[in-house]
């Protein structure tokens, strides 16, 4: 089963619908002049506030430093309740503290999932950028290869034909036609 034709896979790259009838030199030309590739990196003063900041929280919450930090918080409330307070503010079992822990983690998880779906977002964008420049540059050295096959056999044929005249310079019928002119 055969792919798609020349022609589609350029109206893909392109992006418009332009008529099949269009010569195989003629797609390839404007495959050329057209740039394909894309920057799919939005810079920071496109984005909204609330992007922004869920970009800045995913960045900070992934990270080894915000792990080490909130492990030492949570180690000092339960000491500093369990241990060195008279009059604890949360004592053991630690009801407030496990209620921070919640709402925290209530009100991050979503947070983090809209900066990872818009990473995503940025992923597919970036993978089919990729693809178009990719099928742009098989299709361009696909041409290259069949014109260097189309100047090969030229040659070969220029190459016979000059041999043929060669040899029959050197015939000895030849040679007494051109003695008798």
């Amino acid at each position: 089963m055969n792919g798609p034709s020349k022609s589609e896979l350029v109206n893909f790259i392109l992006g418009s619908d332009y008529e099949d009838t269009r010569e195989d030199e003629e797609l390839i030309h404007m495959l050329l002049q057209k740039s394909i590739a894309a920057n799919t990196n939005k810079t920071k003063k496109n984005l909204s506030f609330g992007t922004r900041l869920s970009d800045k929280l995913a960045q900070v919450a992934g990270s080894w430093a915000f792990i080490v930090l909130f492990c030492l918080a949570l180690i000092s409330w339960i000491v500093l309740n369990a241990l060195f307070l008279t009059h604890p503010y949360d004592p053991y079992p630690f009801i407030l503290l496990n209620l921070i822990l919640s709402c925290i983690a209530a009100i991050q998880a979503p947070i983090i999932m809209m900066s990872q779906n818009r990473q995503d977002e940025k992923d597919r964008m970036r993978a089919e950028n990729d693809y178009k420049v990719n099928l742009k540059s098989e299709i361009i050295v696909e041409d290259l290869h069949e014109k260097l096959d189309q100047i090969l056999r030229t040659q070969e044929r220029i190459l016979a034909m000059a041999k043929m005249r060669e040899s029959r310079k050197g015939s000895p019928a030849e040679n007494e036609t051109q003695k008798k002119d």
